[in-house]
């Protein structure tokens, strides 16, 4: 089943895409309930996909995105910090950090360049929702909370991004102002005939900018699968339904910085007002965001150097 949310005649509803059209769900049903089994149709007519607008099809509880596929590593490792090959650390664990569910947008919303950002940048990924709370889960009751899966657009400000990484914490306002999902919830069991025999999702992945094709890969060559990413995001919490697992970006071209670790230079160049980036997941669908002009950041101070008293 894929599950769309959308406007359609200024109001926002919730349907089930089949043979280009929606069939609305009844009032109140949300993506994850409809994923689960809730009624699959109302009373209402069956629209065409081309007279809705489509937002993301979940409102995520939380995100996080992981970073899963080694490839990547290396070549954005080389891009941000200057340094080659991947930690030693990462084999450890598939690790994550959450970023921001308010900058969720749609499969074909316009992204307004951050403020103060010279090098954006697109990440093409693969996302699993939760349908069903768990905690502490192995890998294979993990499969079981997992009620599908969207396609996920990490939009970076490398700049941003590079310099406020020295302080030793997290993607900051590099990662803060928009996140693709989209353009559905493709329920889990849709995706059963991609599993190949080590537990991976064998799907093609491909990314262009402006029609020209920068990165294809498949997500398979994930160094974890989503059950596992799931059973590490429960150890010692909670999961619940509407949160998001991405997998992080791919290889092969997947963001431009990692081509820009690869060369040496930025090529292709950073994303500018205007650039439309296409990202396309096997069995998933198609989104595709068109670049903006964003807004002047608003001037703050630098850090003060203080005295130190004590009370």
């Amino acid at each position: 089943m894929r599950i769309a949310t959308y406007l359609h005649e200024g109001r926002r509803h919730r349907g089930v895409v089949e043979d280009g059209v929606v069939r609305p769900l009844p009032e109140g049903v949300s993506a994850v309930e409809a994923a689960l089994g809730a009624p699959a149709s109302g009373p209402a007519v069956p629209l065409p996909l081309a007279d809705v607008r489509l937002l993301p099809p979940v409102e995520p509880t939380t995100v996080r995105d992981f970073v899963t596929f080694e490839e990547h590593v290396e070549g954005v490792r080389r891009s941000i910090d200057g340094v080659g090959g991947v930690p030693r650390a990462w084999y450890d664990a598939p690790t994550f950090y959450f970023t921001n569910p308010y900058s969720v947008i749609g499969p074909g919303d316009d992204v307004p360049v951050p403020p103060g950002c010279q090098a954006l940048d697109f990440e093409l990924e693969v996302a699993a929702v939760i349908g069903r709370e768990g905690r502490d889960l192995t890998p294979e009751q993990a499969r079981d909370h997992i009620v599908g899966y969207t396609v996920f657009n990490d939009w970076s400000a490398r700049d941003l991004q590079s310099r406020e990484m020295q302080v030793g914490l997290g993607p900051c306002k590099g990662k803060d102002t928009a996140a693709t999902l989209g353009p559905y919830l493709v329920t889990a069991d849709e995706l059963e005939p991609y599993r190949d025999a080590d537990g991976f999702l064998r799907l093609a992945l491909t990314a262009s900018v402006n029609g020209e094709v920068v990165g294809t890969d498949l997500l398979s060559n994930m160094s974890w699968t989503f059950e596992e990413m799931v059973a590490y995001a429960s150890r010692g919490t909670v999961v619940r339904p509407g949160d998001v697992l991405a997998s992080g970006t791919c290889g092969n071209g997947g963001c431009l910085a990692e081509l820009w670790g690869l060369r040496g230079e930025q090529s292709p160049p950073p994303l500018r007002p205007g650039d439309t980036v296409t990202l396309t997941v096997e069995g998933l669908g198609t989104v595709s965001n068109t670049v903006v002009p964003g807004p002047e950041p608003v001037p703050l101070p630098a850090g003060r150097r203080r005295a130190r008293e004590r009370p």
